[in-house]
């Protein structure tokens, strides 16, 4: 009996632990930090695709902040159940804890980094829910748009002026702890598929009132990404009354798509990849 005990604890703890981590190679101690990679993708002659070359590269070396690798935990018990899903406690990053840059991308990149990590991307209704449960609201710091909006030097400027309204909240709170208001998202959609050309899906960018700045909106192509976007990684595992399934198997239940999406049944809940990029 002991031994049974033993066994279903040690299951539990397997399952509930690895569940809470983000899947990526460990830091290396000579990885650049956020300030000079940002710095390193600059240069205005590298193409679009180059530079998230680039990106995908330094993600997959494992340069993130040890802060975004402890997944935080959102619950839900609406429609009578226990559901909880695990996502990044702050908007994807490159960089160590000290010196991190926020790092907009295109869907593309942002589904290959999904894959990689063994994650999605948010539905609306996850974003929202996020939001409600963050334990740090910062309030948006949008920059007037320009030509410029989609290049790295905004990027960085934008990454500067969040982290000084972040840094002044951190003296009472900490790094890890649950951040939104700071970025719109790039989420997943039906409204991805539909158009004659691959969209790009963005909504969010709460105010401190919980307004949004940004409804649904899919006017952009899928090679558009400007500095106020934001890729918050949601672990594709879930659990639902205590037992795991996977959010894409979520979101085509009749029952269970009613938690994660206020658009019905999204059967495909991922961005096209291409091989090429």
């Amino acid at each position: 009996m002991k031994k049974q005990l033993l066994l279903t604890l040690l299951l539990l703890i397997s399952i509930f632990g690895n569940a809470q981590t983000l899947k990526l190679k460990k830091r290396s101690t000579d990885a650049l930090g956020g300030k000079a990679f940002a710095l390193s993708i600059s240069d205005s002659t590298l193409s679009l695709q180059d530079r998230e070359q680039k990106i995908y590269r330094e993600i997959k070396k494992g340069n993130v902040p040890d802060f975004l690798r402890k997944l935080v935990e959102i619950s839900d018990t609406s429609l009578d159940l226990q559901v909880s899903y695990y996502v990044l406690a702050d908007y994807l990053s490159i960089g160590s804890d000290d010196d991190f840059f926020y790092v907009p991308m295109t869907p593309i990149l942002a589904q290959k980094v999904a894959n990689l990590t063994k994650c999605s991307l948010p539905t609306k209704k996850i974003v929202d829910n996020i939001y409600s449960q963050a334990k740090i609201k910062l309030s948006p710091q949008p920059i007037p748009p320009t030509k410029a909006m989609t290049t790295v030097p905004v990027f960085i400027a934008h990454t500067d002026s969040v982290l000084a309204q972040l840094t002044s909240i951190l003296a009472t709170r900490h790094l890890g702890e649950l951040v939104a208001g700071n970025k719109k998202d790039v989420i997943i959609s039906n409204k991805i598929y539909g158009e004659i050309s691959p969209r790009v899906v963005i909504y969010g960018w709460h105010k401190l009132d919980g307004k949004v700045i940004q409804p649904v909106y899919n006017k952009h192509t899928n090679s558009w990404a400007d500095y106020s976007h934001g890729i918050r990684l949601v672990q594709k595992t879930i659990y639902v009354n205590q037992k795991k399934t996977s959010l894409e198997k979520a979101l085509r239940n009749a029952k269970f798509n009613l938690i994660f999406s206020d658009e019905g049944s999204i059967e495909k809940s991922f961005y096209p990849v291409f091989e090429n990029y």
